[in-house]
């Protein structure tokens, strides 16, 4: 790079939220993890006392691309479980792979011998800026275990908070709770993340530690890295669907599944990691690997 460090300090650049690096180096920050918190449960800041940020491991694709979907993961207070992940680009099975996820955070309480008296709340958020829900204008729902016929919640004990950055309706200068910081995730320049500090503490100290950030080289260097990721990631899907096409496949969506596919086998994946990380069923990863493996097969 011809740019010096204080070159690339003074100029107006500034991380995104919509980037998951960015996100999970946001939550690192214990105000701001209150303030996002207090406005997903609809509290007062004030009553949440504790938040504590459990490490998790970035869940690669495979061991060269490193791309896998960051999470942010926390225990309130009261032993509450909330996980959190940002995904910008279109996810199909996206509710899958959050039912996956959230189910075995549940039962990852329970070891051999312990009564289910025991088990704590587990809460997973998944801040989408794709539409997941087309056929309504509301972007921002509660979904958790009811009767389906009396609308009775039957358990608080697992609940998704889907956040839709897509669908946020024009600007209300009373907007206050998630909605606001709906819009500062989805946030797009220092002008409006300025803004927008001028109106909640909460989002001020987010906005700081943006700032903090985007001045990190070390950090700078890992944001732009994982945005090239994400970025051929994406092309290597487009690129398989085109290629699918051309050789004449019926189901183009088809044929890119099969070469990701394959490509997680040549990098040591199995099935069931493969199925999780796609949100493929695992039957329909298993037809797609006897088809990869037969391809190859053939080729030799």
């Amino acid at each position: 790079m011809s740019n010096t460090n204080e070159e690339r300090n003074n100029d107006s650049f500034i991380m995104l939220p919509t980037v998951d690096f960015c996100f999970k180096e946001l939550m690192r920050n214990p105000k701001v993890r209150k303030g996002f918190i207090a406005a997903v449960l609809g509290k007062d800041p004030g009553t949440i006392r504790r938040t504590t940020l459990i490490p998790t491991e970035l869940r690669k694709e495979s061991a060269e691309d490193k791309l896998g979907i960051l999470d942010v993961l926390i225990e309130l207070e009261d032993g509450t479980n909330m996980n959190m992940e940002m995904q910008v680009t279109y996810f199909e099975y996206w509710t899958n792979r959050v039912l996956y996820y959230l189910s075995k955070i549940y039962t990852g309480q329970v070891k051999t011998g312990d009564p289910y008296d025991t088990v704590k709340p587990c809460i997973h958020v998944s801040i989408l800026d794709f539409i997941c829900f087309p056929e309504d204008a509301k972007c921002c729902r509660k979904i958790a275990f009811c009767d389906t016929e009396t609308g009775k919640q039957y358990t608080d004990l697992m609940e998704i908070y889907i956040l839709e950055l897509k669908k946020l309706p024009p600007e209300d200068q009373n907007e206050k709770g998630v909605i606001r910081w709906m819009r500062f995730l989805g946030g797009k320049s220092r002008e409006e993340f300025e803004d927008m500090a001028k109106k909640d503490e909460y989002i001020e100290e987010a906005y700081n530690e943006l700032k903090r950030l985007s001045l990190d080289e070390q950090k700078r260097m890992e944001y732009e890295l994982r945005q090239k990721a994400v970025r051929d990631y994406n092309t290597q899907i487009k690129s398989a669907e085109k290629r699918g096409e051309k050789s004449g496949e019926k189901r183009g969506r088809n044929e890119a599944l099969k070469q990701v596919v394959g490509h997680m086998l040549d990098n040591g994946k199995n099935e069931s990691e493969i199925s999780s990380l796609i949100g493929c069923d695992l039957e329909e990863v298993m037809r797609l690997s006897e088809e990869w493996r037969q391809a190859k097969s053939n080729q030799m």
